[in-house]
């Protein structure tokens, strides 16, 4: 693999990199949303809503459209959310293991 795609992929990554930009992407899978239900959503000032979505658009993540003075946001391609969601599925099993050797644990120690 060029070493130019492992960056494109790293600079994905880094823009996923922060829970509020996960937690953006994951709203805007449901369809299209209006910068302030994002932030009514989210619980953030404007200023940092408008600083994370300024990574999602430079990465190509997210889109815009302005109607008058409001501005509403999609996600550009929804295989992101397909990456998110096996994500959560990775993380989940990861989660069921830890518990499964807790448990096991646990019942050894009972045991002695």
């Amino acid at each position: 693999m060029p070493d130019s795609l492992r960056q494109f992929k790293a600079d994905i990554f880094q823009a996923l990199a922060h829970p509020t930009r996960i937690a953006i992407l994951e709203l805007l899978g449901s369809g299209e949303q209006s910068s302030s239900a994002l932030i009514e959503k989210l619980g953030i000032e404007q200023s940092n809503l408008s600083q994370h979505l300024a990574i999602l658009r430079a990465k190509q993540l997210v889109t815009n459209r302005k109607v008058g003075n409001q501005v509403f946001y999609s996600v550009r391609d929804p295989l992101i959310n397909e990456v998110l969601g096996l994500m959560r599925v990775y993380l989940q099993d990861r989660v069921k293991e830890a518990m499964g050797m807790l448990d096991a644990e646990n019942l050894s120690e009972v045991a002695h």
